[in-house]
């Protein structure tokens, strides 16, 4: 028990107020996260639209997404970070009330586009703060500490998520407003003038012992071929991942008619697991082996844990198979957030980690049209199918790819 102790202690232990701080910030947002996990249920059920439909509402989504990554990542280079991850916070809580009151196709969609620009603006300018608060040696452990805090609160979210959408789905879009406020206000408070730790370029000279100067041309990640490409892998990952807030919750329904509440448990399982295990994996292997071992590795598993639903029947499979997706979380993306912090400095890190983020928010637009779509014209098991073969691309191009970004 002991051993138990100190190791949960040794892989919390170094990490600053602040990079703590941040984590609880995550948390009271993503413990609000209850209209994105049940917006693809929400829109065929409560507003009946057709399957592709819906599809077509959740890619405008990640295609609001997709613009709030790069303009997030591109006003935290101009305007800090702080200012950025305020303004996100509090428009966010607007916005959901103002998806309270649309109704047509249209509508929703223009909503939904505005919605997921305002909110993805959080994720550059987030990352780039979990890097600016943390000591140069625990960038990794404090990314992996604002994920812990991220997946605790969604552990919780689509559990209570569940519960509401059973009353009502307008609760949803209630809760999400209450929480993205709470986190605005905790934030401003907090972070109004607090200094972060200041990181040394190779490439960058120092004129004090706190001061960097700025060169005269910054690399902009837009011309560097290797990230590029490492974006694009990223981007594949997480259009197979996202499934999991896009079709895993449509085929839970209509394939094994779970209930709002149920859908709600098993999505909240991953949260779960994760906040539990992540820190302590990342502190186990993270210096053990190499970046790109592990994360194709984990993208193997993620492929894995599609591929079993077709494999197997049951109810005892699903939750099999969201522990496998779990794990396979665990493995890659705390270590895929590294490598872009590594490929940057403090002039670029903000380009570059919206960069990183584009490439999840592309997917948001890729995977609901793909998923909906196969589905619709094939069937939920040759989505499942296809998603494992993309894995092992994924797998072999972060394989390849990674040990030469060093």
């Amino acid at each position: 028990m002991s051993q138990a102790v100190n190791l949960y202690r040794n892989a919390f232990g170094g990490l600053s107020q602040a990079s703590w701080m941040l984590a609880l910030i995550m948390f009271i947002n993503r413990a609000g996260a209850m209209v994105v996990p049940f917006l693809s249920v929400y829109l065929t059920e409560a507003m009946g639209f057709k399957l592709k439909d819906a599809g077509i509402i959740m890619s405008i989504f990640g295609l609001g997404a997709t613009c709030g990554a790069f303009l997030g990542g591109w006003l935290t280079d101009k305007i800090g970070h702080f200012k950025v991850q305020l303004g996100s916070l509090l428009l966010s809580s607007g916005m959901f009330l103002v998806m309270l009151q649309l109704k047509t196709f249209e509508s929703i969609a223009i909503g939904i586009f505005v919605l997921s620009l305002v909110a993805e603006c959080l994720r550059p300018a987030n990352s780039s703060s979990v890097a600016y608060y943390a000591k140069p040696e625990n960038v990794t452990r404090a990314f992996s500490l604002n994920r812990m805090a991220s997946n605790l609160g969604f552990s919780i979210g689509p559990a209570l998520g569940g519960l509401l959408a059973s009353i009502s789905f307008r609760w949803l879009f209630v809760g999400d407003a209450i929480t993205c406020f709470s986190a605005g206000l905790f934030f401003y408070f907090y972070f109004r003038s607090r200094t972060g730790f200041k990181k040394q370029s190779a490439t960058v000279p120092a004129n004090s012992a706190t001061e960097e100067v700025r060169p005269a041309k910054v690399r902009s990640p837009y011309f560097d071929l290797k990230f590029v490409l490492f974006a694009g892998l990223s981007c594949m990952f997480a259009t197979i991942f996202f499934q999991f807030f896009t079709t895993l919750p449509i085929y839970y329904r209509q394939v094994y008619q779970l209930s709002e509440s149920g859908i709600g448990l098993l999505l909240a399982l991953n949260g779960l697991l994760v906040f539990s295990l992540e820190m302590v994996v990342v502190y186990l292997i993270g210096d053990k082996y190499k970046l790109a071992h592990l994360m194709a590795f984990g993208t193997l598993v993620m492929g894995f844990s599609f591929v079993i639903l077709n494999l197997f029947d049951g109810h005892p499979v699903l939750y099999i198979a969201m522990a496998i997706l779990s794990a396979s979380e665990i493995l890659a993306m705390p270590f895929m957030a590294t490598v872009a912090v590594q490929r940057s400095n403090n002039f670029n890190r903000g380009s570059y980690m919206g960069l990183y983020t584009l490439s999840y928010s592309a997917a948001h637009v890729i995977s609901p049209f793909l998923g909906t779509n196969l589905i619709a014209d094939f069937g939920f098991e040759i989505l499942w199918w296809t998603l494992g073969a993309m894995s092992l691309i994924v797998a072999a191009g972060f394989y390849f790819l990674v040990p030469k970004m060093r």
